[in-house]
């Protein structure tokens, strides 16, 4: 089958939805990433917040607590990157072999896909879960990272080295919680783009029920109001 008698088999509609969904996915990115000043996103304060978590730390003496909770978040992104590694082996299984939704989608939408196009669609969420594999992979590792610069942090405030190294392992910290984050969000594109084995509507109705609950939980939610009552 050529490229062009595959594309025929798509509507004008699928390929809106399927480039809505892509351009939705960088444009909630950037804006979360990139708040208006006057009303910044949950990442953002908490980006402030781990950076006052580094400064902190040079003159805490006990840094059980700190090492545990950075224990927890290598965990979290260790977690969500084998679940992911194990959902791209089933997608690629999947892929390989479409009889097994094939009925499922015909019952559910009243029409019946060929392979190829059943194949595409998996291929759409395989995109969306591969990009979260690797930035959960990267996310682990700057945690790693950011681990080694905090033991290299003096215990005393006065030394000429304590701040620049605290604000240096606040950067990378921040760097693996925004990749973490991203790795979520294209969880969450990757769940509403599987929408798409319905029809292109749906797939369209999934990417805009996402793009409302990323938006509700980052800029409308009750653990971003609770942040912003003592922003200092």
């Amino acid at each position: 089958m050529t490229f062009t008698q595959l594309a025929n088999q798509f509507s004008s509609l699928d390929f809106i939805a399927v480039a809505a969904s892509l351009l939705t996915w960088f444009a909630t990115t950037h804006l979360i990433e990139n708040p208006p000043k006057n009303r910044p996103s949950v990442s953002r304060l908490m980006a402030f917040y781990r950076r006052e978590w580094m400064i902190h730390y040079v003159e805490r003496n006990a840094r059980i607590f700190d090492a545990q909770i950075m224990g927890n978040l290598r965990q979290s992104t260790a977690f969500f990157a084998s679940s992911s590694m194990i959902a791209i082996g089933g997608l690629v299984a999947l892929i390989g072999n479409t009889d097994q939704i094939a009925g499922l989608t015909q019952d559910l939408a009243q029409k019946a896909d060929s392979t190829s196009v059943l194949e595409i669609k998996l291929m759409l969420v395989l995109l969306f879960v591969g990009n979260a594999f690797l930035k959960f992979v990267w996310s682990h590792r700057l945690f790693g990272y950011c681990s080694v610069l905090m033991g290299a942090v003096p215990n005393d405030k006065d030394h000429p080295a304590a701040m620049s190294r605290a604000h240096k392992a606040a950067d990378v910290n921040i760097t693996a919680a925004r990749s973490f984050n991203r790795g979520i969000r294209a969880i969450y594109f990757g769940l509403a783009s599987a929408a798409w084995l319905l029809g292109p509507i749906m797939l369209l109705v999934g990417i805009s029920v996402t793009v409302i609950v990323l938006g509700r939980r980052e800029f409308a939610s009750q653990s971003r109001a609770a942040l912003l009552r003592d922003p200092r």
